[in-house]
């Protein structure tokens, strides 16, 4: 009788709902409860530049994904002729690539929605090539980019200070360079191996530069429907660490910003040879932005969908609704007759999404 009983009372309307209530409530539960915002905190909010907390942003995003991964860099080399515990108990290339894409998975966690996410002044200038990103706003970029590099570079310098020390007496010992490819400077910045020509290494770096433009700008496509802002982070880090995987052991830089600001922290240390070494320094520093532009403008010229983007409501057309229905009226996307409706997300059943299926 009972069951009967419980069986009727689930069928009823009430019970569903307040059932389907406490479990939206359980749901949306925070772990950390927000108190109610003051006026106060408004006022100070309003009054902060938004420059500040752009700069602020990228610096700190750049922080984020070189500390991990120059610590990570410091505890491989620093123990890479230990045979007792052996090396890869310490670090290896894998980690050190985990350790990067980790690191961009955070700042951009953390630092991408107040700045956008740039943390590399390849990605800021072709922002402002190909998306209208404001040139006055580059050189704060970069500064901030480059700062937040140092700062992390002068953080692993003091922590891991000790042990830099002993490797540097150990280098001098066995006659290395300090400031080499297999030197203490290198820690901190890319320094050419032995026997390896600048030709090859500006082909290498271009390369894997190129690939880290393309993996970028298809996650900020909106029309990519294989990416969701949600797993940006992810699938960045991942692309980031490939390249660190495939060709960290050849020499590779990838970021303007991230080289710039811990090479002077080797500079500082080290002296200028951290600059002249072997005249590498141009590549390390600026084929970064070029092979980004030639990346991200093979993606705008062969890649790019416009029509498929404003669909998804990431872009409109530069003439309105009336220049976007001219266009879908002449290439026979929208017929004679049919109502366009453009809102910030087209349905696939209105119009556009009718000319898209055909």
């Amino acid at each position: 009788m009972s069951t009967i009983n419980e069986l009727h009372r689930l069928e009823t309307a009430d019970i569903e709902i307040g059932v389907s209530e406490a479990l939206k409530r359980h749901a949306t539960r925070h772990v950390a409860q927000h108190k109610p915002v003051s006026g106060r905190v408004l006022a100070f909010e309003r009054r902060r530049p938004r420059w500040l907390r752009e700069c602020v942003g990228e610096a700190t995003g750049v922080f984020l994904y070189v500390f991990p991964g120059l610590a990570s860099v410091a505890g491989f080399l620093i123990h890479a002729s230990t045979q007792e515990p052996p090396v890869t108990v310490y670090s290896s290339f894998f980690q050190i690539g985990l350790a990067f894409a980790m690191g961009i998975m955070f700042a951009i966690v953390i630092a991408g929605p107040t700045s956008g996410g740039h943390f590399n002044p390849a990605v800021t200038i072709s922002l402002a090539v190909w998306q209208g990103f404001p040139w006055k706003k580059v050189p704060h970029y970069i500064l901030s980019q480059t700062f937040g590099s140092f700062m992390a570079g002068l953080l692993v310098m003091g922590m891991y200070r000790q042990q830099i020390l002993e490797f540097e007496a150990a280098a001098m010992t066995a006659g290395v360079p300090l400031v080499s490819g297999s030197g203490p400077a290198s820690i901190f910045a890319s320094f050419p191996l032995e026997n390896q020509s600048l030709g090859y290494l500006f082909m290498i770096e271009f390369f894997v530069d190129s690939f880290i433009g393309l993996v970028i700008w298809s996650c900020i496509d909106p029309a990519n429907p294989f990416v969701s802002p949600t797993t940006v982070p992810i699938v960045i880090g991942v692309g980031y660490g490939a390249m660190v995987w495939g060709f960290a052991d050849i020499t590779i830089s990838t970021n303007m910003a991230r080289d710039l600001g811990c090479r002077i922290v080797a500079a500082i240390f080290y002296g200028r040879e951290a600059f002249s070494y072997k005249s590498y320094c141009w590549i390390s520093l600026l084929v970064n932005i070029p092979a980004t532009l030639f990346a991200t403008g093979f993606y705008e010229l062969f890649l790019r969908d416009s029509v498929q983007l404003i669909n998804k409501g990431g872009v409109a057309h530069q003439e309105g609704d009336d220049g976007l229905r001219r266009y879908l009226s002449e290439v026979g996307m929208l017929k004679d007759g049919e109502q366009m409706e453009t809102t910030m997300h087209v349905s696939n059943t209105t119009a556009i999404g009718k000319g898209l299926a055909r």
